[in-house]
């Protein structure tokens, strides 16, 4: 049997909080968690909205059913299978994102925030996609394994890394966190490091604290 793999064109969506005008100075994409849509997602960061800031949601490219044959649509970005191919679609997807809002715009500040399944997203994006981020935000999530920083080296050190872990977060024990932040250390990443009380989600009162650190 022969696998042929075919490029083909298909219709992604976005979703954006703000209105572009020549007041915004910064640009927040944000990319949701596995099993979760954008236009719901994107309503964690109304907190930060204002007339200087632009905040748009980039959905996964991989849409099914939460339940089986029915219930909520949800969204991935990748799975194990055709993981390089769903990779380079998606960092292409959100480029082509990018460059389309930042049309409409002067010069900004570009957030790049990735939520659980997002923050890998978000890394492999910053990594090999031609959008450099003015920062890297990793909330809830990991640096993903497969891409290698010592040969992104030059590329990594011109944006900071910052990590929000919740102190009660599900699917982070403390130990798991401890392992994850000697692998980072290891790898010679610089990162800023945050802990905040709740759990697995973006919350309001560690957002806003998080958008004061980045432009105060």
């Amino acid at each position: 049997m022969k696998q042929v793999d075919i490029k083909i064109e298909k219709t992604a969506r976005y979703f954006v909080l703000g209105t572009p005008s020549d007041k915004i100075t910064d640009v927040w994409f944000v990319c949701h968690g596995y099993g979760q849509l954008a236009k719901y997602f994107i309503k964690w960061f109304e907190p930060i909205l204002n007339e200087n800031t632009l905040i748009v949601a980039p959905e996964g490219l991989s849409r099914f059913y939460w339940n089986g044959f029915s219930g909520n649509v949800v969204a991935s970005w990748m799975t194990k299978e055709e993981r390089n191919s769903d990779i380079d679609d998606y960092v292409h997807y959100l480029d082509k994102v990018a460059n389309e809002v930042q049309h409409e715009l002067m010069t900004v500040n570009i957030n790049i925030l990735g939520f659980s399944q997002g923050a890998s997203t978000a890394s492999r994006w910053a990594a090999l996609g031609k959008t450099i981020p003015t920062n890297l935000i990793l909330w809830a999530g990991s640096f993903p394994i497969d891409i290698d920083y010592l040969e992104n080296i030059e590329r990594f050190n011109k944006f900071p890394l910052h990590f929000l872990i919740g102190n009660s977060d599900e699917l982070f024990s403390e130990e798991i966190i401890r392992q994850y932040l000697v692998e980072i250390k290891q790898k010679e990443i610089q990162f800023n490091l945050s802990r905040y009380n709740g759990g697995h989600k973006v919350l309001p009162k560690p957002l806003l604290e998080l958008q004061k650190t980045l432009f105060k």
